[in-house]
């Protein structure tokens, strides 16, 4: 028994002899773990607040597209890019104040915000979609080289023909009848490879690549 009693008195002085050692070393590692978690779960908090409140102005902002007021849309989408840059709210937010600012006939302003979502947004369909109407609008306003450098980004496969068709309209439109032409071929086989993944049938977009390949006059 006295035997054990002193077995017992060594192990409790080792760990003395170690908590003076590492015992520092160890509260201070456990103060960190728990300021860690506290961390974690306030900034979960500001997450949930954050994305709270821009979609509870993201739903005022879709209110006032429904009742067609302009202004109120461009304003709810400034507060929201503003305030809650970081949300996907914003990035839909911008998407939608682009479409309302180029029906009003301000495509610039249009195509900063669409600029804007595809830089920002989290979501790569998204950003996708943003650059897509960015660079329609920059067509429309004949700024080609620059709508044919957003579209050199590649795009997920769902945006791939859409890309494709609109690089071979502006090389259509430059005069490169031969570049076109490999565009819309590029086209037609994104939406053929689309089609097949998603066992859909032949629609009518064919048809118009088709057409517009053709259009663009045969190769040299």
């Amino acid at each position: 028994m006295a035997t054990y009693d002193l077995e017992e008195q060594e192990k409790i002085e080792e760990l003395k002899t170690w908590w003076k050692m590492h015992g520092t070393l160890v509260t201070a590692a456990v103060a960190a773990l728990a300021v860690a978690v506290v961390g974690w779960q306030a900034w979960q908090w500001w997450q949930r607040s954050q994305t709270g409140q821009a979609s509870q102005l993201y739903s005022h902002l879709q209110q006032a597209l429904e009742q067609q007021d302009t202004k109120r849309v461009r304003l709810l989408a400034g507060e929201l890019i503003d305030r809650f840059p970081a949300t996907g709210h914003a990035a839909m937010a911008a998407l939608l104040s682009g479409r309302v600012l180029l029906e009003s006939g301000d495509p610039k302003s249009a195509a900063a915000q669409f600029g804007w979502a595809a830089r920002h947004a989290k979501d790569a369909g998204t950003r996708d979609l943003a650059r897509l109407r960015q660079a329609l609008v920059l067509v429309d306003e004949k700024s080609y080289d620059e709508a044919l450098k957003l579209l050199a980004v590649p795009p997920a496969p769902t945006f791939a023909a859409r890309y494709q068709e609109l690089r071979g309209d502006i090389l259509a439109a430059q005069g490169k009848g031969d570049e076109a032409r490999a565009a819309y071929d590029e086209a037609i086989k994104a939406l053929e490879a689309s089609r097949q993944a998603e066992g859909l049938p032949p629609g009518p977009y064919l048809e118009i690549l088709q057409a517009k390949r053709d259009a663009a006059g045969a190769r040299s």
